[in-house]
């Protein structure tokens, strides 16, 4: 029987679909191998969102290129997300590169995920794709658009989960509030299912979060009073040209809402730092925002330019070591508050 093996990078959407490639091979004759040096087949779910991730992708070019002189039998298959520009540096080491699609096909969702039982809690995604565009992000050009899955589909795949013995189930899409058929309605449905499990979400954009979403994790006692609400920025002007569809005072009256509705609600965040053209007044206006909100998490970022975004035109003008300098600023205020 052949073997593979899968390396992941990236968010737990990858992750996910990582799970559902191993479900796929596993059902055509294949098992999963203990480590790299021994699979027949070698499958890497790539990343292009930040250049970090692109270059622990090239980090593994000469192990790759090693053990395909070992055994040339050895087929190496490079998937997840990928940038055009990206794909010609890529085929010198990997034999195939397919997005999501080509290898598992359109209706992938409807493949049996080969669950990572080793992890306490199981991914369920309930769309894919993006059409909000932000201005750094590559998401739009290597997931498409937005398409979410019948909430029949869903709950079919929730409860199958619960079957497995999991008791925590996160509900993943890049914009989970855009939900086609209603966000609102699919965690008051999943909240009523009978059985002792916690629903989590990710993640979430601040310009679609509504009153009756609010009220839904309010009322659902299962579903967990934690919120992942990327701000990326405390300044306006930067908002503007993320293309984030915010100000800063709509996001502090949306949390200021959201407190008021679940007074022991978690909000944690993603922001970046040194966006092209951020000076230290608006990098100061995120720190002052930071020090207001008093997020119970950050996970902070140091800008990348990403070809085929709009942000990619703009000059990188922040240089890295102010951003490395900005960086531990806002991750000290946020360990500040975590251990107070």
């Amino acid at each position: 029987m052949k073997t593979y093996y899968l390396k992941v990078f990236g968010c737990q959407m990858n992750e996910s679909d990582a799970e559902r490639i191993g479900g796929f091979l596993e059902k055509n004759g294949y098992r999963k191998a203990p480590a790299i040096k021994g699979a027949d087949l070698i499958v890497v779910v790539a990343c292009s969102v930040r250049q970090t991730a692109v270059d622990r992708i090239f980090g593994m070019k000469q192990k790759l290129l090693q053990l395909k002189k070992t055994n040339p039998r050895i087929k190496t298959v490079l998937t997840g997300c990928v940038i055009d520009s990206d794909v010609s540096k890529f085929k010198e080491f990997f034999d195939e590169i397919k997005d999501i699609y080509d290898f598992l096909g359109n209706n992938y969702f409807s493949i049996s995920p080969k669950y990572q039982k080793e992890r306490d809690v199981a991914y369920l995604p309930i769309m894919t794709g993006c059409n909000n565009f932000c201005s750094y992000c590559v998401v739009p050009f290597t997931r498409g658009r937005e398409t979410s899955r019948p909430p029949q589909e869903v709950v079919k795949e929730f409860k199958q989960i619960l079957k497995d013995g999991f008791k925590k189930i996160i509900l993943l899409g890049q914009n989970v509030n855009s939900y086609q058929y209603g966000f609102a309605n699919l965690l008051k449905t999943l909240n009523n299912l009978p059985g002792n499990f916690k629903i989590r979400f990710l993640t979430n954009h601040p310009k679609d979060f509504s009153d009756e979403l609010i009220d839904a994790i309010a009322r659902c006692e299962k579903v967990e009073k934690e919120i992942h609400l990327p701000v990326q920025s405390g300044d306006d002007e930067i908002l503007k040209k993320m293309n984030r569809h915010y100000t800063v005072k709509e996001y502090k009256n949306l949390v200021s809402k959201i407190r008021k509705k679940i007074p022991n609600v978690r909000i944690t965040t993603d922001v970046i730092v040194g966006f092209p053209s951020e000076n230290k007044k608006q990098f100061q206006n995120t720190v002052k925002l930071f020090k207001e909100i008093k997020f119970s998490a950050a996970y902070i970022n140091k800008y990348s330019p990403r070809p085929q975004t709009a942000s990619f035109k703009l000059r990188d003008d922040v240089p890295l070591c102010e951003k490395k300098r900005r960086w531990k600023i806002l991750n000290d205020l946020v360990n500040e508050k975590t251990s107070k």
